[in-house]
């Protein structure tokens, strides 16, 4: 499978260790990992973090030659702070290079004669400007690739309309049960099970795919018109910082092989508890241990 990828690469500031994360970036190593070609578009600043970005991000076997250097813009750094149950909460310093990606014209031609299966986008990227337009580009010049919104708010970075906008262009969403309930009640379907959000924001926006993460309950998925609830796996939740990114990944993976439902969530509920339970938003893990 073929996945182009726009979001944003930063480093993650936890009890003062700098991890290298931002959920587009987590997505496209982990969907990397599990064999698929992916294209990863964003951006650094010219300095030692951006170095340091893309020196990790090759050796850890994603192609870093979409990922730009951003003119006078500093690589990205969100400080995390993550509470006694293992999950996060999120300071982000903006503009930051992330907010700038650039595709030369013939780049964006040769993605497109590339022919890709998926193309990917979260929120916080699509706050900004530049980065808006270059994802209409790519979605512009790729009708026939799927469209997957990894849903993902933080606080402060983003705002309703455009959220509504960017799950009107997807085919396939991803969001948590608090982001479900969020958007439920502004979208006028709120107070209902995960299947009535599913079955409601698929009827509004046409979705052919829509996952909602519920921790350690697992998840609830609808995929052409079926519906499924997976539960959670019990672990030791180290942190759940790109838990979900895995989790996303290994759902769209599931997909590309036309598996079920219920395989799709307890495969993708398997590959969140795996990085749940290590320290750190991509750990190091090997396709077999989702087995």
């Amino acid at each position: 499978m073929k996945i182009v990828g726009i979001g944003e690469i930063l480093w993650d500031r936890i009890a003062g260790e700098e991890r290298l994360g931002g959920a587009p970036f987590n997505f496209a190593l982990h969907a990397a990992r599990l064999g698929h070609d992916v294209s990863f578009v964003s951006a650094v600043g010219s300095d030692a973090r951006g170095e340091r970005a893309l020196a990790q991000a090759a050796r850890r076997g994603l192609s870093t030659a979409l990922i730009k250097y951003a003119p006078g813009r500093e690589t990205g750094v969100v400080d995390v702070a993550v509470d006694c149950a293992g999950q996060p909460g999120y300071s982000i310093r903006r503009p930051a290079a992330y907010d700038f990606p650039f595709l030369a014209d013939e780049e964006i031609a040769a993605l497109t004669a590339a022919q890709p299966d998926w193309i990917y986008f979260g929120t916080l990227q699509q706050t900004a400007e530049a980065a808006r337009r270059l994802t209409r580009r790519l979605l512009d010049a790729n009708p026939a690739a799927g469209r997957f919104y990894d849903v993902n708010l933080r606080r402060g970075c983003y705002r309703p309309d455009l959220v509504k906008e960017l799950l009107g262009l997807a085919d396939a969403v991803k969001l948590n049960e608090a982001e479900a309930a969020e958007l439920g009640e502004a979208l006028g379907f709120a107070g209902g099970s995960p299947e009535r959000f599913c079955r409601a924001g698929t009827e509004r926006f046409g979705w052919r795919g829509v996952c909602v993460t519920r921790g350690g309950q697992g998840c609830a998925l609808l995929l052409d018109g079926r519906y499924a609830e997976r539960p959670g796996r019990r672990i030791r939740v180290v942190d759940t910082v790109g838990a979900g990114d895995a989790f996303a990944a290994a759902f769209l993976h599931g997909w590309s092989l036309r598996w079920d439902a219920e395989r799709i969530g307890d495969f993708a509920n398997r590959a969140g508890a795996l990085v749940a339970g290590k320290a750190g938003a991509t750990p190091e893990w090997e396709p077999a241990e989702l087995l």
